[in-house]
């Protein structure tokens, strides 16, 4: 009861933040279909370039694993003899925003072995690679660490790796829908779940190896199974799951 209190005030507060700010985009998922003047679809296993996605991911992205139904986006994951499917979409060179407050809220599937996601990547990935472009995980999930939210960023700095970054504990973050969120400025990205702070990246050095979040950066939904984070064990009962995403919301700065 005490979190749930905590968690209402902190939403109270974020929303009276908010209101102060322009809505600059939304996507509401309320067509029976996803806009593909939006969003795009990335399919199969990674091969050639980046077989089992760089993370030694074990799913197949499909074009069917995903439906838009009463305003949601879902996400399904399934496993279909050996294989596990799901889907994979992006709004690379359609959506892409650069500063801001940016806000998803979704239900995340469970399981050892499941691995969604709602993360960004800089525009400009094809001219300067990966991690030279930086990568904002706005929410991850691992079903192998029930209870725990990673929010984290990565960098040439720290060649990839995952060292700015915070797990943090909600408990019951598997029941029911929850916000996940950015505070993104030119001095620093402060990291939110359900109105929550819970980590603030603010670097005195802003050379492009340390900060490349100065620049457009475009969204991605998705789930993976397994994986170097994920988790080599892959618990097979849990299947189907579904990764239910309700809207995404982009603010302007301050």
């Amino acid at each position: 009861m005490r979190y749930l209190i905590i968690t209402l005030l902190a939403s109270i507060t974020l929303s009276a933040q908010e209101n102060k700010r322009e809505l600059i985009w939304e996507e509401n998922f309320n067509d029976k279909k996803l806009d593909e003047k939006v969003w795009n679809f990335e399919l199969g296993d990674g091969c050639p370039n980046i077989c089992g996605w760089g993370n030694n991911e074990r799913q197949i992205y499909t074009k069917n694993n995903h439906s838009v139904e009463n305003g949601f986006l879902i996400i399904n994951v399934n496993k279909e003899g050996n294989i596990y499917t799901s889907t994979r979409i992006t709004t690379a060179g359609k959506k892409e925003f650069k500063y801001g407050y940016i806000e998803a809220r979704a239900k995340i599937p469970v399981g050892k072995g499941i691995w969604p996601a709602f993360w960004m990547l800089g525009s400009n990935i094809k001219q300067v690679g990966w991690p030279k472009a930086g990568e904002i995980d706005i929410l991850e999930y691992v079903g192998k660490e029930p209870d725990m939210v990673f929010t984290s960023l990565h960098t040439q700095d720290s060649h990839g790796n995952t060292i700015n970054t915070k797990k943090t504990r909600f408990e019951n973050i598997e029941e029911g829908f929850h916000t996940y969120a950015i505070d993104w400025t030119e001095e620093k990205i402060e990291f939110f779940v359900d109105g929550q702070s819970v980590y603030t990246f603010k670097p005195s050095d802003k050379n492009s190896d340390v900060w490349p979040f100065n620049q457009p950066f475009y969204f991605i939904l998705n789930v993976a199974v397994g994986g170097n984070f994920g988790g080599p064990d892959v618990d097979d009962s849990i299947f189907p799951q579904k990764f239910i995403i309700d809207y995404i919301k982009v603010y302007s700065s301050k």
